[in-house]
């Protein structure tokens, strides 16, 4: 029509929201993309062909709403965490980032604060501002650690009304132990989220704070379909809490979040979790050569219990990450200076990134 287009500018947006910046991970189509923290295996032939089945026979009902309190896909996820726990402790949405939008808006927004200890999660300040509330950043210690005792401190210092705690850790894949999610809940009267996102990367002995659930009717414990299970795609996440925590939610979800078809895919998933996650222990493989050959190459990899490395000693990050993306290879530049982040991929996408790497020259 030859008009100009608005800005966004000049439109009335939200004061709290002026300035900001979307989340945005880099999309390219690369041969090797390494940069999301997917899991680059492709779901298993028998398993596609079940979730389709599935689909096929939602489909015949897609006149109708789904199910608005997902109740099989409740108890999927219940028989799937184990602890004793049932479906009326479980909650679900499309992808973990919406389960953490419910919380904030049932437990934070305007003149409400939300608290989580940098470098973290990127979209928790996101998402906090999204439902006008205020972020409040900590620190962590030089390694990204984080003592119980200090992260108490700084909880119980800005009194926030809800907390984030990543366990372990993104971007840095830093372990969280348990006794740091006691002390935090103990100095704070908000509601606290474990984001356990990664946890199925975890060493197996490992406790997850699920077990911390009985008695803490403040306590989340939130997980995510596209890590472990491979169903990025999919946009699923769910989380465990007291039944009451669950209740305030849907005072604040949309009607019919989740779809008829993505309650079925997602159930058929889970019908399949240990074919599903048969492929972890090869991730975890992966990632543990990764820190190996960056470290031989003269970088720093930070531990991580994740299916990503962090690794330091970057001269220049933008002119590595342009010279990996030059080979064909796209991985994370997450803003923590000298560092760049890797996802650990399949064996193949594991060799070609470091052979890029190496051809780029080694840490200054």
């Amino acid at each position: 029509m030859g008009e100009v287009s608005a800005r966004l500018e000049d439109l009335p947006l939200r004061a709290d929201l002026r300035g900001q910046k979307p989340y945005g991970a880099p999309q390219a189509p690369l041969p090797v993309a390494l940069n999301v923290n997917e899991n680059t295996h492709p779901v298993p032939p028998d398993v596609a062909d079940d979730i389709l089945d599935s689909i096929a026979r939602a489909l015949s009902d897609v006149n109708r709403y789904p199910d608005r309190e997902f109740t099989a896909l409740r108890e999927g996820f219940a028989d799937y965490l184990g602890h004793g726990l049932t479906r009326d402790e479980i909650w679900a949405a499309n992808g973990s980032n919406e389960v953490l939008q419910h919380i904030l808006q049932a437990f934070a927004g305007p003149g409400r604060t939300a608290f989580g200890f940098a470098p973290t999660y990127s979209m928790y300040p996101l998402l906090t501002r999204g439902t006008g509330a205020e972020w409040i950043s900590g620190t962590r210690a030089a390694d990204y650690g984080i003592a119980a005792d200090d992260a108490a401190a700084q909880v119980s210092d800005a009194s926030p009304d809800v907390v984030f705690l990543c366990s372990p850790n993104n971007p840095t894949g830093t372990p969280l132990g348990l006794d740091v999610v006691e002390a935090v809940y103990e100095a704070t009267d908000g509601v606290v989220i474990v984001d356990e996102a990664y946890f199925e990367f975890a060493p197996h002995d490992e406790r997850s704070a699920l077990t911390l659930l009985p008695g803490r009717e403040r306590l989340v414990v939130s997980r995510t379909m596209s890590k472990a299970f491979a169903f990025a795609g999919a946009r699923v996440g769910y989380m465990a809490a007291d039944p009451a925590l669950i209740d305030a939610l849907r005072l604040v979800r949309l009607p019919y979040h989740l779809s008829a078809l993505t309650q079925a895919a997602a159930t058929a998933a889970l019908r399949h979790a240990p074919t599903m996650l048969s492929m972890v222990d090869e991730i975890v493989a992966q990632r543990d050569r990764i820190s190996a050959t960056v470290e031989a190459l003269g970088y720093t990899p930070h531990e991580s219990w994740t299916n990503f490395v962090l690794f330091g000693g970057v001269a220049d990050p933008a002119a590595t990450w342009r010279a990996l993306y030059d080979e064909g290879v796209l991985i994370r530049d997450v803003g923590i200076p000298a560092h760049l982040r890797v996802t650990a991929g399949t064996a193949e996408e594991t060799t070609a990134f470091l052979d890029a790497l190496a051809s780029v020259g080694s840490a200054a």
